[in-house]
């Protein structure tokens, strides 16, 4: 059942009663609870596999995606409770597969794979917090013990009854379901306005922009934990900068392992607020001024507002979301903003630069791009490596020495991350 998150901790954390700062499942009452309610699902895989049911017993592997958010605001509107943090954190997991290695067989079968991953009826609450997800000493505390249990459960098989038989399961814990503030946090590293720009690799933001396409994924949870243990004991006796260079920015220590990969909806907000920018610089020449007034700039985006506005009924929004993003990065879009180009080469720059963009975005919002973008997912390193050369020419004025990092994770690492996983948007969403 569900039983105090703290349990386990002293009786006081800060200023919050403990008792009233967070619930959550055993992890593994919940994953087996989670497992009996697609009992049917997996003996019905069975049968599709032609795999007799009493002989396979044992080798059976649970797929299992973690996802943990901040919920921001959830402060009451008039109540008296007890007084705790006015934002909330969720810890979720979602079983993505399970697959049976049948004895006497080389290759695991998959007989059960989750069809809308990214359902909110697919992922289970494990533990919600009333905790700021800035606050990284509570945060810690309080997913302290599921850490502990998962740690229990990697190394260990489970036993359930199935179908009326006794079967043996194992479990893998993908960490995808993070946006990169969280996975930052989680491992240790820096803010993202750090010169780390990268959550994947040990680029910096003025190397991932002379060099946008060419960077492989290196960094991981046990890497991560070596180099806070080289920031924390400075064995070459180094400068401080010289220190940071070595650990690539991670200078607190890491304690949930996550799962490279990137966040597919942080990316589409990410790079349309770029794009949204560009918008602006184009409508007001930048490429040919030196340092434009803060008035300038002003009247530019106001002229690009009332333009959207006009022709798209696209309300301007104080911070980028999921819905203005989508519409933004449309050819219906860049047609309304070119109306206000003066310049024919730009404006043939900028539906390129779109083109192309439209191009790349289904091959990480796609669950399976294999099946449902084939052509995208091969096309997919010419088109970044086109998009990267018109960033470093036409759009110079702005990509010199500096990349956003959502701009960097998508040219530089999504093939790399689909062929190990196979999907990003089935991964990586909220």
């Amino acid at each position: 059942g569900i039983i105090n998150g703290l349990s386990g901790w002293t009786s006081s954390l800060d200023d919050s009663p403990t008792e009233t700062i967070t619930r959550r499942f055993r992890y593994d009452v919940a994953l087996v609870s989670a497992l009996k309610d697609m009992e049917e699902d997996i003996m019905e895989g069975l049968r599709e596999a032609g795999l007799e049911d009493s002989t396979c017993t044992s080798g059976f592997s649970v797929m299992i995606k973690e996802c943990c958010d901040g919920m921001g605001d959830v402060s009451e509107k008039h109540g008296g409770g007890p007084p705790v943090p006015e934002k909330a954190v969720r810890f979720s997991f979602t079983v993505m597969s399970v697959s049976v290695l049948a004895d006497g067989k080389e290759a695991e079968v998959t007989i059960f794979w989750e069809p809308k991953p990214n359902s909110e009826l697919s992922c289970k609450p494990l533990c919600l917090m009333f905790v700021d997800e800035s606050d990284r000493e509570t945060l810690t505390a309080v997913l302290g013990p599921i850490v502990a249990e998962r740690k229990a459960m990697k190394e260990s098989r489970l036993i359930l009854s199935m179908g009326g038989l006794p079967r043996i399961f194992r479990f893998h814990f993908r960490g995808t379901g993070y946006d990169e503030k969280m996975v930052r946090e989680m491992e240790g590293m820096e803010a993202s306005g750090s010169t780390y720009i990268c959550t994947l690799c040990d680029s910096t933001r003025a190397e991932a922009s002379h060099n946008m396409v060419l960077h492989s994924i290196t960094r991981n949870h046990d890497e991560n934990l070596e180099r806070y243990e080289i920031w924390r004991t400075n064995p070459f006796s180094e400068s401080a900068m010289e220190l940071r260079d070595r650990v690539k920015g991670v200078s607190a220590k890491p304690f949930i392992e996550t799962h490279p990969t990137m966040d597919a909806l942080h990316c589409d907000i990410g790079n349309a607020t770029e794009f949204y920018k560009i918008f602006q610089d184009e409508i007001g020449e930048v490429f040919q001024k030196a340092n434009p007034s803060r008035e300038e700039r002003r009247s530019w985006r106001a002229a690009l507002d009332k333009q959207l506005r006009k022709k798209l009924k696209l309300k301007p929004v104080m911070r980028m979301n999921g819905n203005f993003a989508r519409r933004l990065m449309t050819e219906e879009a860049v047609e309304v903003v070119c109306e206000l180009v003066p310049s024919d080469e730009r404006r043939q720059a900028l539906r390129e630069l779109m083109g192309l963009y439209i191009q790349m975005k289904p091959v990480w919002r796609a669950t399976c791009p294999a099946k449902e973008c084939p052509d995208q997912l091969c096309r997919y390193s010419f088109n970044s490596q086109r998009f990267a050369d018109l960033l470093s020419s036409t759009f110079k004025y702005r990509y010199d020495g500096k990349i956003t990092n959502y701009l960097h994770k998508t040219l530089a690492h999504v093939p790399e991350i689909i062929e190990k996983d196979g999907s990003i948007g089935a991964w990586a969403s909220e």
